[in-house]
């Protein structure tokens, strides 16, 4: 009987890694000139991406590029779990001590306005080159 290969998954909490100004900047780059009608970055504040990895269980943020109620591209975020899972419903504990469900966080309202997210950031901007 042949031995399962095991497969090893990153800890969520674990994914992503630095990677520096000049590979970030070629990485983003070499994606815009491949699609240049995708050419553009979305700011989302700290103060939702707190909200959300302070849920119950929030391991990692998912994100999703969507289109908003007018038709302008946008960026759909949630949380996952451990298991990756999106984080839809969160347990709150009722003072009487009964556990109901809320509705976790689904954030939206990201902030794509055509202009240079980055500002006038000088040499620290990652879009400065394009």
């Amino acid at each position: 009987m042949q031995p399962q290969p095991q497969t090893h998954q990153t800890p969520v909490a674990q994914i992503g890694e630095h990677v520096g100004i000049e590979l970030g900047t070629k990485l983003v780059k070499d994606y815009f000139d491949a699609y240049p009608e995708q050419a553009y970055g979305h700011v989302i504040g700290r103060a939702i991406i707190d909200k959300i990895l302070a849920q119950p269980g929030c391991e990692g943020i998912i994100i999703y590029p969507a289109l908003n109620e007018d038709g302008r591209r946008t960026l759909v975020y949630a949380g996952v779990d451990a298991k990756r899972k999106a984080i839809v419903k969160i347990p709150i504990v009722n003072t009487d001590g009964v556990i109901r469900f809320e509705d976790a966080i689904v954030a939206d309202r990201s902030d794509d306005d055509g202009e240079d997210p980055i500002g006038d950031a000088g040499d620290t901007a990652i879009t400065i080159a394009w």
